[in-house]
Formats: C-alpha cells, structure tokens, sequence
C-alpha cells in the first residue's frame, strides 16, 4: 500500500475534485452564465426572472427536482445504467473476479444447504444428486485453475450466465 500512496493520493484529489469541486464550480458558473449571459439581454426573459437571485431560487425549485428524477431514471427506469455497468464488469478484471466468485459460492452454498438438510433428516442423497455436485465441483475447480486476471474466462463465464436468463 505504502508504494502506491502517490497514485492513491492522485485518486482521491481526482475524485474530490470532480465530484464535489467541480460540480459546485460548475452550478455557480451556470447559472452565472446563463443569467448574465442570456437572461439579462432579453426583456422577456428578464421579466420572468427579474434578479439573480430569483433565477437561482427558480433553478433550485424547478432543476434540483427534475435532475433528481432524471438520476432516478437513469438508475432505475432506462438500460444506461446497465450498460455502465456492463462495461465496468467488461474492463475491470477485478470486478469481474468478484461478481463470478460471488455466483459461484452462492451455488456452493445452496447445494452445502440442500446436503445439510438433507442430513439433517438423516437422509441419504441420491446418486443424481452426488453426480451434480462433482459436475459442479468439476466445473467451479476447472475454472478456478485456469482463469487469471489477464485472461477472459470470468468474462465468459458471467456471459454465458447472462444469456440463460
């Protein structure tokens, strides 16, 4: 960690800045912009918002509201959000690595589950079961030994799991 401490730092001030610096720096500048810019050259416009400050008290009331539903939808009622992430999970091998890790130790936990329950009730599993948790132990074995964070196979794993849905 003590190595990357420049790099760190330089993301974290990137981060500052952009998120929060900017972003107010942008707003002030905006609206500055527009108003004196705009809104001060044309009557029509200046008899709807007649100071700086009623401009801004509009543009707080009317654009804080409708940014936030626009974040919302973007989020939550349109695919962008999906596709972000699709190309986050494409070029992060290490978000790729924990979305498959996480799949497959769900797998692993619900077939641990259904074995427990079953011996719990003093059960035997059946062969057809005991083959489909080796297949499943073949398969997540395999993976974990040929899979690295320069290759693809995270990336075709999660593709393949997308598709069956």
């Amino acid at each position: 960690m003590g190595d990357n401490l420049v790099f760190r730092s330089w993301f974290y001030f990137r981060m500052g800045w952009s998120t929060y610096f900017v972003f107010f720096l942008g707003a002030i500048n905006t609206l500055t912009v527009t108003y004196f810019l705009a809104i001060e050259n044309y009557p029509s416009l200046k008899a709807i918002f007649p100071s700086f400050e009623e401009y801004i008290l509009v543009s707080v009331f009317v654009l804080v509201p409708a940014l936030v539903f626009l974040g919302f939808a973007h989020y939550k009622k349109t695919k962008a959000f999906k596709s972000e992430i699709d190309v986050q999970i494409e070029s992060n091998p290490y978000q790729r690595r924990n979305t498959v890790n996480g799949e497959i130790n769900l797998r692993l936990s619900l077939k641990l589950l259904s074995l427990l329950m079953k011996f719990s009730k003093k059960e035997i599993p059946t062969d057809g079961e005991i083959e489909e948790i080796k297949k499943l132990y073949d398969k997540v074995l395999d993976l974990s030994e040929k899979r690295n964070f320069s290759n693809d196979l995270d990336l075709t794993f999660l593709q393949k799991e997308i598709r069956k849905t």
